[in-house]
């Protein structure tokens, strides 16, 4: 269960697999499936996930190599690693984002909310094995130990992580997809410890609800958790 970018490292679909390529590798790395200093699956496996030529995968690596996202090592212990590292938050940056999204904003926020409610009320219904929920639980441990350079990246894995437990690829993609709308908005917002404070115990909230199988509980803890973080971002807007 712990094979991370199942909701990203999907089959390519469109004629254009190298740009489609860089395009998924890049969610990956700012959506924090893959942090800084990760190691990227194994060519093989990676180029078989996303149903290309390995060729095709080497040269998407050699584009994001060359913009100094990732860096290829050979060796025993060599790989693809990610040196990306999400900027600072910025507020400036925040208002130049939302302006350039425009009135798409409330859609994007409305989509993830009931893309996210919907993933944890399935999540909640299904009889999740042991390495399930320790999958989640891990998320979650990882989650309330990040410092503040990688929090929002974790808090994605984890927000992904529960929409991987619903058990339809095609849901976890849309969470995905959803995630990558507001991911630069989410970024640029300052990380305020009580915003953390309170961020965690929503969180376990989820977790708990989740693996209690309460479907009522997990959606509850799962709006209002998103709601907060959407009141979060419109004040930083005011």
């Amino acid at each position: 269960m712990d094979w991370q970018g199942g909701a990203i490292f999907r089959p390519v679909r469109t004629g254009n697999a190298f740009e489609e390529t860089v395009e998924r590798i890049l969610e990956a790395v700012k959506l924090g499936v893959f942090g800084y200093g990760d190691r990227l699956p194994a060519e093989r496996e990676l180029a078989a996930r996303l149903g290309i030529s390995r060729e095709t995968l080497r040269e998407a690596i050699r584009s994001l190599q060359e913009a100094g996202c990732v860096e290829s090592r050979r060796g025993r212990y060599g790989g693809t690693f990610v040196t990306y590292r999400l900027p600072a938050p910025d507020l400036g940056e925040l208002r130049r984002a939302v302006q350039h999204m425009g009135s798409e904003l409330e859609d994007a926020l409305t989509f993830r909310m009931v893309l996210e409610t919907g993933a944890a009320e399935q999540a909640a219904r299904r009889d999740l094995t042991e390495d399930q929920r320790a999958y989640l639980e891990r998320r979650l441990a990882e989650l309330e130990a990040a410092d503040a350079e990688e929090y929002r990246q974790l808090d994605s894995r984890f927000h992904l992580a529960i929409a991987e437990l619903a058990g339809s690829p095609s849901l976890a993609t849309g969470v995905a997809e959803s995630r990558m709308r507001l991911n630069d908005l989410l970024n640029a917002i300052p990380v305020l410890d009580r915003n953390i404070e309170h961020a965690s115990d929503q969180h376990r909230a989820m977790v708990r609800a989740i693996l209690a199988g309460d479907v009522a509980g997990a959606r509850r803890s799962t709006e209002e958790h998103l709601a907060a973080t959407a009141a979060l971002l419109r004040g930083f807007l005011g």
